[in-house]
């Protein structure tokens, strides 16, 4: 048995399908699938009822899932204790960001981070807040950056930026040559927004709601991109984040506009795990990250 054979079993678990594991082990399905047997084989315990159409667990290979996942969080804890030997971040970094997020902050800031940590590894992953939450809370992720909201609050969190919302709209509508808006102009508006599980739907609802505005619920996006195909198409208005804003102020059809009074934002953090021991490079880290943004929103 290795550190190995655990992963392939809780990723075997987690996905309940050989060869979806196996591409998240990055491994071919019969090397899992014969590794699973291994590991069996050398416990003298069955782990797997073997059918055709799913996979199913037996009492005794979810207790040992819930075991594999205690070993390999404490792998991971030593492997952040022998990080701390060196000045700065080293070796395999595991960073998370929302989707909202991580297209329009990444091209500004990896450059910075690998100039600043140049012996280290890093490997993205996109995904709605409460499945980063998760990976991060099983040791699968190092830190993440994101919006901050209810869920991220058991975590720490060092504060980035704030990152304000503009308003998007097609260029045939009446507020076209409108560069600032209040606030209370969006009342009786109705206003594209994504589906659930974006947390920028309910930051954006709660400006907007206050305004006395409403969510169009003929439809939801799966993107801001879509959002903005929306837009363009002249089937409503959104609010879209500013990095995601271009610096013309408009293009393709649709024409952004600055809102006050008040202004709508979302706090952009990065949050780690209560009690890590990376946290001063989380620091050094969080650092590089303000110092660019702030740069770029001057």
């Amino acid at each position: 048995m290795n550190i190995r054979d655990l992963e392939y079993l809780v990723a075997l678990f987690e996905h309940q399908h050989f060869r979806k594991a196996a591409e998240a082990c990055f491994v071919s399905q019969p090397t899992l699938s014969g590794q699973i047997r291994k590991l069996e084989n050398d416990l003298g315990v069955l782990l797997l009822e073997r059918t055709s159409r799913k996979v199913l667990f037996t009492h005794a290979g979810v207790g040992l899932v819930n075991q594999a996942k205690k070993i390999l969080m404490e792998v991971r804890v030593l492997e952040e204790m022998a990080s701390l030997q060196g000045e700065d971040i080293c070796g395999p970094f595991h960073l998370g960001l929302i989707p909202t997020l991580g297209p329009y902050l990444l091209p500004y800031i990896v450059p910075a981070i690998k100039k600043m940590f140049p012996d280290l590894e890093l490997f993205l992953y996109e995904a709605q807040t409460h499945i980063l939450v998760q990976k991060l809370g099983e040791g699968k992720l190092d830190c993440l950056i994101l919006a901050s909201v209810k869920e991220t609050e058991h975590l720490k969190e060092i504060p980035l930026f704030d990152e304000p919302m503009y308003l998007a709209i097609p260029e045939s509508h009446p507020w076209v040559d409108k560069k600032v808006l209040l606030l209370s102009d969006l009342q009786g508006e109705t206003v594209l927004m994504l589906g659930d599980g974006h947390c920028l739907t309910d930051q954006a609802m709660g400006f907007c709601f206050a305004a006395g505005a409403k969510e169009d619920a003929r439809f939801h996006g799966t993107s801001l991109e879509t959002l903005r195909g929306m837009v363009a198409a002249e089937t409503g208005i959104t609010l879209l984040p500013k990095l995601a804003v271009p610096k013309e102020m408009r293009r393709d059809g649709v024409v952004y506009a600055k809102i006050i009074n008040p202004e709508p934002k979302r706090l952009i953090s990065l949050a780690y795990r209560p009690g890590s021991s990376m946290r001063p490079y989380y620091e050094k880290l969080a650092s590089v990250i303000s110092n660019v943004m702030d740069a770029h929103f001057d």
